[in-house]
C-alpha cells in the first residue's frame, strides 16, 4: 500500500507556470490548481522580486498595494530580471537570464506562458518548443482596427510566434479568431473560459452588503434608486468621460444614479464633468477586498471602452457573478460571449447608441430584474473550475 501510495504520488505530472507578475485575477486559480492536487504546479514570475516593492500602477496613476495576499497558496518563485527598464509596459521590460535555467530545475512535464510580448517569454516559448508541450494563454482580439500593410505584416510576425507552441487556450469568440488569424489549426485551440472567483463577487458576506449600503447612503442614494455602475482604471481606453456625456445626455429619471469607481490620468477631467450633477458620484479607488460591495450598490454595469487595447475586460464577470445587467461597447472581447439576454452591446464611440441602451435598460424593472438573473446564470459556466479543469485536462493528456 505505501508502494502504491508513493507511486502515485511520483506520477503527478508537473506544469511550470511563466507569469510577469501576481496578478488579483490569475492567483486564484493558481491556489485552486495547487489544491486541487491533480497536477502539481509552479509559478516563475518573471518582473522581479522587487514587482512588489514598487507599488505604482500608472494606469491607476497612484500607488497601488492589493489587499489580498497574492503569494500564498501555492509555489512560486521570482527570476531575476536584469531590465534596465522593468516593466509589462513594453518588450524589452522583462529580461531574465536565469528563467531557463529555473525551469529546466523544476523539470516540468509542461508548460504555460502567460504572454509573448516579452523578452524572456518569446524566448521561453522557442527554447522549450519540442522539449516539453508548451500551453499559451493571452486574450488578444482582432477589434482594433488596423491599416492593410500593418495587419498584413503583424500576422505574418504571430504566425511565426505561435508555431512554437502547441495548444492555445482560448478566453472566447473574439480570443479565438484571432487564434485563427494567427496561423493556429482547429485541434490547437482549447476552450479556457476567461473566469474569476464568481463566489467571493456573488455570495457576500452580511457585514459586506452593511458596508453596501453605507456606500449608497454616504451618496445619498437611496434604496429603491438605481445606479448605474463603472469601475475601473481611468485612462483613455476605457472612455469614462464618454460614458459621463452619454449619461447626462440620456435624461434619465431623477432616481438614476452613475457611480464611478476608480481612479487615473483622467480623474481631474472627470471631476470637473461631474461638479454640476448630483446624481453621478465619484468614489474613488477601491481595494480588491471591498470591490464586491461597490458592485453589490449596483443594478447595471457599464464597460464603455473603446480601445485600442481593451481584451476582454474582467470586471465584467465581476459584475456578473453579482448579478448585475450589463451594457458593453463592441470594443470589449467579452461582448460577444457574455452578453446574451443579460444586457446590451452599444457601438463604441456611438453616443445615440449608449444613450439608447442606457433609457431601454432602466425604463421597466421587471426586464432589468430578469436580466440580473440571466447574468448570475450565464457566469456559473465562467467558472474558476472550469478553468482549472480545462487546464488539468490540456496538462495530463498533451
Amino acid at each position: 500500500m505505501i508502494f502504491k501510495c508513493f507511486r502515485e504520488i511520483s506520477m503527478i505530472k508537473k506544469l511550470a507556470i511563466i507569469s510577469t507578475h501576481p496578478i488579483q485575477y490569475n492567483v486564484p486559480l493558481f491556489q485552486l490548481l495547487h489544491a486541487r492536487n491533480k497536477i502539481e504546479i509552479k509559478v516563475f514570475y518573471t518582473w522581479g522580486e522587487d514587482v512588489m516593492n514598487d507599488k505604482f500602477d500608472p494606469g491607476f496613476n497612484d500607488i497601488i498595494e492589493w489587499d489580498l495576499p497574492l503569494l500564498t497558496g501555492y509555489n512560486s518563485e521570482f527570476c531575476n530580471n536584469i531590465s534596465k527598464e522593468k516593466g509589462s509596459h513594453h518588450f524589452n521590460g522583462i529580461k531574465n537570464p536565469d528563467l531557463i535555467g529555473k525551469v529546466n530545475a523544476y523539470n516540468p512535464d509542461a508548460l504555460l506562458v502567460f504572454g509573448w510580448s516579452f523578452n524572456s517569454h518569446l524566448k521561453a516559448l522557442r527554447y522549450f518548443k519540442g522539449k516539453v508541450p508548451v500551453l499559451f494563454r493571452g486574450d488578444s482580439t482582432l477589434l482594433d482596427f488596423s491599416s492593410f500593410l500593418k495587419k498584413k505584416f503583424r500576422n505574418l510576425f504571430l504566425k511565426w510566434v505561435y508555431r512554437h507552441i502547441d495548444l492555445a487556450l482560448f478566453t472566447g469568440k473574439n480570443n479565438y479568431d484571432y487564434f485563427i488569424s494567427a496561423g493556429l489549426k482547429y485541434n490547437q485551440l482549447v476552450f479556457a473560459p476567461h473566469s474569476i472567483d464568481n463566489n467571493r463577487f456573488g455570495n457576500l458576506p452580511s457585514e459586506m452588503k452593511e458596508f453596501s449600503s453605507k456606500l449608497k447612503l454616504d451618496m445619498g442614494v437611496h434604496s429603491t434608486d438605481l445606479v448605474l455602475l463603472f469601475a475601473g482604471k481611468f485612462e483613455n481606453k476605457k472612455d469614462v468621460l464618454f460614458l459621463i456625456e452619454g449619461f447626462k445626455k440620456a435624461s434619465l429619471l431623477k432616481n438614476i444614479h452613475l457611480v464611478i469607481a476608480g481612479s487615473g490620468v483622467l480623474e481631474d477631467k472627470i471631476k470637473i464633468s461631474i461638479k454640476d450633477f448630483y446624481n453621478i458620484h465619484l468614489i474613488g479607488f477601491v481595494n480588491q477586498y471591498n470591490m464586491p460591495a461597490v458592485y453589490e450598490m449596483a443594478d447595471v454595469f457599464i464597460l464603455p471602452s473603446r480601445g485600442p487595447g481593451e481584451t476582454w475586460g474582467l470586471s465584467v464577470n465581476e459584475a456578473m457573478a453579482n448579478g448585475k445587467a450589463i451594457i458593453v461597447s463592441d470594443k470589449c472581447g467579452c461582448a460577444a460571449d457574455l452578453i446574451q439576454g443579460n444586457g446590451f452591446v452599444f457601438e463604441s464611440g456611438n453616443r445615440e447608441d449608449l444613450i439608447a441602451k442606457l433609457q431601454f435598460i432602466t425604463t421597466s424593472r421587471q426586464n432589468l430584474e430578469q436580466m440580473k438573473l440571466n447574468s448570475k446564470k450565464i457566469i456559473e459556466n465562467y467558472s474558476l473550475d472550469r478553468l482549472a479543469s480545462v487546464i488539468e485536462s490540456a496538462v495530463l493528456n498533451v
